[in-house]
């Protein structure tokens, strides 16, 4: 394949999760989603912005200050994809500023909400405002004014603050800061009789600023928030890999400016004082109407409780399918292994067997990985109690989870109060797999009961992401498990597994040979063909042998939510492929591989995407599923999530991605699909149950 044809192959990573995030932004401009849930979706495309600068433009900056000229697979320096990319966010910020001001806004007044700015309050509003403002709000604002003694003060990320222009009667201008405190909420309710009417924070203290410079005149305000490079460096080698992690925590406040949003101000004083200030070049600057960081819509959507304008609730099935009629937890793991599917069936049965295990007095010892996990996670309680019980109890908490390193700190403090074994993490690896292994004595021999998930040890996520679980106790997997656990904490090799397969050990080797297999096949004249279900597609190598097997005739469904750096339908070398991005009300999450092996197929789930990162710096897990029955199920899943033509969108070999033309075809949301499959099934079983309990009866 020549350079040119590689170019040409490869979407570029981060304009392709740009291209991802639009997807976001339209369904909270999609009519046909209730208007909380656009709202909603607003917020997530606002707070998937914040950390793509934190993480992934601050890279490309660092990469421009360096001067690098090295192009990436796509064919673009470092220098021409920062340009790309930011007339793209530029493009995207107009369209979600019309989205809230032109879409959102209007749509929310036809369900008598308002968000007010201060020149639409009535008199009673006004009122009730600076009261507000004089109670709750002026006791914790302190204004900041800038001049030789006091100096411009240090900004922390995504803080939202107030830059004001002041006049003493003089040719010169004064400035001066208000931080808008954090600590209270965004948007004050307001009295209303017919409305529930809102204000904006900053709105308030904006109009009050008169009370905090009272001996000067305010010439101009505006709003503006900083954004700072976030990515943390780690010294692997430190001899306190969780003190280290706890200064990184300290230094991410501090890092370089990678974005500075300005709101709209006609006065050029106040903007080139803030741009000369902070140091910021042409390309960090972002001016706009506000209001800025919509992160503060998903508190917003919690506000309001009317069921009407948001998603019908669909209840997990509970217990899942494969656990009904089942009291004991390790039993009906003994008779057959099982798989249950979040959220479309609930989480509590990853609870309970935590639960179970550190409770039953057959149990020896557990061990478990965490990558990310709630709040008030009942998993931890319950490693806790285990470790309190006399369990031995082994945790691996990933302190380099990006973004939840603080959360994961702390959990790895009180675990080791508790009397838990807790391992920080391998160096120089991500542990992102998710595995949970309970060893118990049952008789005379010791029996391995084993949770693989493609998901985190989280049940808050588990509501609102797809993901997928996996319980069984078969010696082979206790065997595999066991010896990776032993690489995870000791000094031990990685071994030749006998079920999983293991990243970095020889995950991207055996997708190439699986797909290897397909195109061999396809010469045979066997039956072939390829389904992966994954958030991310990178990964070259993988990539490229996918379109060798386009080219071989095998055909290839990718199902990519996210980045997809493979371009499809390209005569020639990719006209076999199909990539569609599934986008709705659940998260899909689940990593699901399917291989038709000359028509003998392989099933394989796992927790990592087809990315370098996941393939050569994480330690990643995918297993088989061998039981006939839960491969079919499972199978069929697939399926049913290709024929979605509702929150479905088909990539063109133009790299765009365009909704289905489902005019004179019926509607097909696999998600709620799916609800309706699990809930179906748990009725057969349980009529199929009682069938057999009076037909018991009978003989009897």
């Amino acid at each position: 394949m020549s350079k040119n044809q590689k170019n040409f192959l490869y979407n570029n990573r981060e304009i392709s999760w740009m291209d991802f995030n639009y997807r976001v932004l339209e369904e909270a401009m999609d009519k046909n989603n209730p208007i909380m849930e656009r709202v909603k979706f607003l917020s997530i495309s606002s707070s998937n912005l914040d950390e793509f600068f934190m993480v992934r433009v601050a890279g490309i900056m660092e990469n421009v200050e360096i001067k690098s000229t090295e192009k990436d697979l796509s064919g673009l320096k470092p220098k021409q994809l920062l340009h790309s990319l930011t007339e793209k966010i530029r493009d995207f910020y107009k369209k979600q500023y019309f989205c809230f001001h032109k879409m959102i806004l209007p749509d929310l007044k036809k369900e008598d909400i308002e968000i007010l700015k201060w020149k639409e309050l009535n008199a009673e509003q006004i009122k009730f405002t600076e009261d507000f403002f004089n109670r709750i709000i002026f006791p914790v604002l302190t204004p900041l004014a800038i001049d030789q003694s006091r100096p411009f003060p240090f900004l922390a990320n995504k803080t939202l603050n107030i830059a004001v222009e002041l006049s003493s009667g003089e040719d010169e201008s004064n400035f001066g800061i208000v931080q808008v405190p954090a600590i209270l909420p965004r948007f004050i309710k307001l009295p209303s009789k017919k409305f529930k009417s809102y204000i904006l924070l900053e709105n308030i203290i904006i109009h009050e600023l008169p009370k905090l410079f009272e001996i000067h005149e305010i010439t101009s305000s505006c709003t503006f928030r900083i954004t700072r490079d976030s990515d943390l460096e780690i010294d692997e080698e430190a001899e306190d890999l969780l003190m280290e992690m706890e200064k990184s925590i300290k230094k991410r406040k501090h890092g370089t400016l990678v974005r500075l949003e300005i709101g709209n101000t006609e006065s050029e004083s106040i903007q080139n004082f803030l741009i000369d200030i902070l140091d910021a070049s042409k390309k960090e600057i972002y001016v706009s109407k506000g209001p800025f960081d919509f992160a503060f819509l998903s508190k917003f959507y919690d506000e309001i409780n009317d069921k009407k304008l948001k998603y019908k609730d669909m209840q997990p099935v509970n217990p899942p399918v494969e656990f009904l009629n089942y009291d004991h937890i390790f039993k009906s793991i003994s008779e057959k292994d099982k798989i249950v599917y979040h959220p479309f069936e609930s989480f509590d049965c990853v609870i309970k067997f935590v639960q179970k295990a550190a409770e039953d007095k057959n149990v020896l010892a557990i061990k478990q990985t965490l990558y990310r996990v709630s709040g008030n996670s009942p998993i931890i309680d319950a490693l806790i109690k285990a470790a309190e019980n006399g369990k031995q109890v082994t945790v691996l908490v990933e302190l380099k989870a990006r973004f939840d390193e603080e959360k994961n700190i702390v959990w790895a403090k009180k675990l080791e109060k508790a009397g838990c074994h807790v391992i920080y993490g391998v160096p120089g690896l991500k542990t992102h797999c998710k595995v949970l292994l309970v060893v118990r004595q049952e008789r005379d021999v010791i029996k391995r009961y084993i949770h693989l998930s493609t998901g985190n040890y989280n049940d808050t996520t588990a509501k609102y992401y797809t993901d997928i679980g996996y319980f069984t106790c078969k010696e082979s997997f206790g065997t595999d498990i066991s010896s990776l656990f032993n690489f995870i904490t000791g000094y031990s090799l990685h071994p030749n597994y006998k079920k999983i397969v293991v990243a970095p050990k020889n995950m991207r080797d055996f997708f190439i040979d699986m797909i290897k297999k397909e195109i061999s096949s396809a010469k045979k004249n066997l039956k072939n063909g390829i389904i992966m279900k994954v958030n991310s597609l990178v990964d070259y190598k993988i990539i490229e042998m996918l379109y060798k097997a386009s080219c071989e005739g095998v055909k290839i469904k990718l199902i990519v939510r996210g980045i997809c750096c493979l371009v499809p339908g390209v005569k020639g070398i990719s006209e076999n492929i199909e990539v569609r991005s599934i986008v709705g009300r659940l998260l899909e999450h689940s990593r699901i591989f399917y291989f038709e092996n000359g028509g003998d197929p392989k099933l394989y789930m796992g927790s990592a995407d087809i990315m370098p990162r996941n393939l050569d710096r994480r330690i990643e897990l995918a297993f088989p599923i061998e039981d006939p029955d839960l491969k079919n199920k499972y199978i069929g899943i697939l399926n049913t999530i290709l024929k979605d033509n509702f929150n479905a969108r088909i990539q063109n070999s133009d790299a765009v991605y365009l909704k289905e033309n489902i005019k004179d075809k019926k509607i097909f949301n696999s998600q709620t699909e799916l609800f309706k499959i699990f809930k179906e099934d748990r009725i057969d079983r349980m009529e199929k149950s009682q069938l057999e309990s009076s037909q018991k009866f009978k003989c009897s």
